[in-house]
């Protein structure tokens, strides 16, 4: 998911990362990640540890509702990624590029505008033995990027971002790109352009959702 922070270097921002999150599971996912247990206390050791004022939330910390469905559903369907080219739009903690990359994307590359999100994808990366690039810097007011795929979950959590990025997916899917999208169900997920193609019911944390379990779907343009 996008935010706004700057962190001193991502050897720091992994350091951090290793210090104040947990190696788990992701629910009936064959992959694990460094995740928090709770959203309070470290966004606010965040701000205190690596020195960065104004931090977004750590939306690179937990495994998000939409996410989840996405990655379960390039696990069930590894023909939609195998040997394509994969960018995680507002990648997060690259649960879902990750996923990419296990059900045989020939390559995959992760993208936020959050520098925090580049250590976390590359720890997660490493710690599920594939390889991902990290593009930094915000893609969606460029032209449609070079790759076959485009994964984006949890992306249409406010008016203006939702506008922005469906506007960017409808760009790249008029171009030639495949476009999935995971989301649980957001205010302002636009029903009317994405046609659903899977739903699953996800394990999640009441830190970041209304409900321990979500009804989350997988969409397409």
């Amino acid at each position: 998911m996008q935010g706004k922070r700057a962190v001193a270097t991502l050897e720091d921002a992994k350091a951090f990362i290793r210090a104040n999150t947990r190696i788990v599971k992701v629910h009936d996912l064959p992959l694990q990640m460094y995740q928090a247990d709770e959203l309070t206390p470290i966004w606010e050791a965040t701000e205190k540890d690596l020195a960065a004022a104004n931090v977004a939330p750590p939306f690179w910390a937990f495994p998000w509702a939409g996410g989840q469905a996405l990655a379960r559903y390039l696990i069930d369907h590894p023909e939609a990624v195998r040997g394509k080219r994969v960018l995680d739009l507002a990648a997060g903690s690259g649960l879902v590029g990750i996923a990419a990359a296990l059900s045989g994307a020939a390559e995959v590359s992760a993208n936020d505008i959050d520098p925090m999100c580049e250590a976390a994808v590359s720890l997660n990366a490493e710690l599920n033995n594939v390889s991902i690039r990290y593009i930094a810097g915000n893609l969606l007011d460029a032209a449609p990027p070079d790759f076959d795929v485009i994964v984006a979950a949890d992306v249409f959590y406010e008016q203006r971002p939702a506008q922005m990025f469906r506007a960017f997916l409808e760009r790249c899917h008029a171009s030639g790109i495949t476009i999935l999208a995971g989301d649980p169900g957001r205010t302002y997920f636009p029903r009317d352009a994405f046609r659903q193609a899977a739903e699953y019911s996800v394990e999640t944390t009441t830190e970041i959702e209304n409900h321990p379990v979500q009804t989350a779907r997988v969409w397409t343009l």
